[in-house]
């Protein structure tokens, strides 16, 4: 009797990587032109392409509508996105958790008690930063949780189980704080609040979009240079060790990269949810734990998640762009769902 024995092909295995990532990238690609395309001003695709192009027949208003607000809003789309991917991949390599993310770590809601704050407070105490004295002060304390995740996690040798409860512990804590805020705010900075809680991209200005992309232009080749200690890290913290990496050292690392690139991301466009959490979980589905593709492809599907959410902002009420932040949540609860009732058992260990 014969028994065929199944072979592992490496050099197949990474072809069909190197698809899926080409592919992810074109998904990537055609939301950003769909959400160039779409918008509350009724423009069609030919007068859209034309702006893009700068044809001299297109008028000044046309213009200013693709190049001053479709444009940068949709680049933010795929900047942010982009971000809250990598950063739930990398805080789900360290962590050894699938459940993290920068939402559910307490980081978004440090940013939101920080912007709350800020508008509570008002223009005249935060002159010397005027217009973004908001999101100066979500980065602050988006930042701050952070510190605080990792100097507890410090006190415990770094582990996983300890850095997870502690950013539940300081969720709930900013969010008591961000409640006690909203309680003394005015009807006028009660509904700013709000409308920054819920997340919005049309804050988005080609200054704004230039400070994403420029972290995750430094961040993604950073994390990527340690792509194969991250692999080696899911066989767990002795083997790790015992291929000689200094598992400390680079849980550290990968944690401040991932605190700038939260804190970044959502200082500009408020707290968005889910992204970071489907974005990894698709990509792992496609890739599994070989980081070399994983946190690209985490990136790219973060980046086409939020685009797509963005399309359906802008068309689900014609005229009306709703929150991103709503959209990504009606997105992102129902896959959470099919997740838990159909991966294997284990998924979640």
């Amino acid at each position: 009797m014969q028994i065929a024995i199944k072979t592992y092909d490496y050099k197949a295995d990474i072809r069909r990587k190197s698809l899926l990532l080409l592919v992810g990238v074109f998904i990537c690609l055609f939301s950003l032109i769909g959400n160039i395309l779409v918008g509350p001003a009724w423009l069609t695709p030919i007068e859209t392409v034309s702006s893009l192009l700068k044809l001299s027949y297109v008028d000044s208003a046309t213009n200013v509508i693709v190049w001053t607000l479709r444009l940068p809003t949709a680049l933010m789309a795929v900047g942010v996105g982009a971000s809250l991917g990598i950063a739930g991949a990398g805080m789900q390599t360290i962590l050894a958790n699938p459940l993290s993310s920068p939402y559910t770590l307490g980081v978004s809601a440090g940013a939101g008690f920080g912007a709350a704050l800020a508008i509570v407070i008002g223009a005249p105490a935060v002159t010397f930063i005027g217009p973004y004295a908001v999101p100066f002060s979500a980065f602050i304390f988006a930042t701050l949780s952070s510190l605080l995740i990792y100097f507890i996690g410090k006190a415990r040798n770094l582990t996983s189980e300890t850095m997870i409860l502690s950013g539940i512990g300081l969720s709930f804590l900013f969010q008591a704080l961000q409640s006690f805020v909203q309680y003394i705010a005015s009807p006028e900075d009660l509904q700013s609040i709000v409308f920054w809680l819920f997340g919005s991209l049309t804050r988005a200005n080609w200054f704004n979009v230039s400070i994403i992309f420029l972290i995750v232009v430094i961040t993604l080749p950073l994390m990527l240079q340690d792509a194969w200690k991250l692999t080696a890290l899911k066989l767990g913290n002795e083997k790790a060790e015992g291929l000689g990496i200094h598992v400390e050292g680079l849980r550290i690392k990968v944690f401040i990269m991932v605190s700038l690139i939260t804190a970044v991301a959502v200082c500009f466009v408020g707290t968005i949810g889910f992204i970071g959490l489907v974005g990894p979980h698709v990509a792992r589905m496609l890739v599994g734990e070989d980081q070399r593709f994983f946190i690209p492809l985490s990136a790219i599907f973060g980046a086409s998640l939020l685009s797509i959410a963005s399309i359906i902002s802008k068309i689900i009420v014609p005229g009306v762009i709703f929150p991103i932040g709503i959209i990504t949540a009606m997105i992102g609860v129902p896959f959470f769902f099919s997740l838990i009732l159909t991966k294997k058992r284990g998924y979640f260990s």
